[in-house]
């Protein structure tokens, strides 16, 4: 396995980012953490939630299982077009996604006090469009299931004036 600290994680290369799921210049935000594995054909977030997340005792509340699928699957369609360009995180020009579809199964409930992995796959890329599904897992046991589909809004080679949509 690969040590955390060699991971490189697609949040730390979004500088600025003040989303509540995934911006790491957010400190109240949820702060997510999402890298590749598997050779890169999935990427993957481990996150720790807080008593203040719950929904019902001891469970994770829907809503924050949406933003966390949301920011995990938006990071990973900007990973996914780097990787396709073959060329750094850090590097330009920037792109940046928002959520065109985001379609949720809770298929069991999530327990709010136990570590929930995140795992998304790129199914397909056509343009600024990329379609992936995302399963989110506690202690092994997959609680919720998700089809997104992520748009690029912003490239920084068509960004006019401070415009942040292409």
């Amino acid at each position: 396995m690969i040590n955390s600290e060699s991971k490189i994680y697609f949040q730390n290369n979004m500088p600025e980012n003040v989303c509540f799921g995934c911006g790491s210049s957010n400190h109240e935000g949820l702060q997510i953490k999402s890298s590749w594995e598997n050779e890169n054909q999935e990427a993957v977030c481990i996150w720790n939630s807080q008593e203040k997340y719950h929904g019902w005792a001891n469970l994770l509340n829907g809503g924050i299982i949406a933003t966390l699928i949301d920011c995990h699957c938006m990071g990973t369609a900007m990973a996914e077009a780097y990787k396709l360009e073959n060329r750094a995180l850090d590097s330009e020009p920037v792109y940046r996604y928002a959520t065109g579809t985001l379609n949720i199964k809770y298929l069991k409930p999530t327990p709010n006090d136990k570590p929930i992995e995140i795992r998304a796959k790129v199914l397909e890329v056509k343009g600024k469009k990329v379609t992936l599904s995302c399963d989110v897992f506690s202690e092994g046991i997959k609680t919720v299931e998700a089809n997104v589909i992520a748009i690029r809004v912003f490239d920084s080679t068509n960004s006019k004036d401070g415009n942040l949509f292409v």
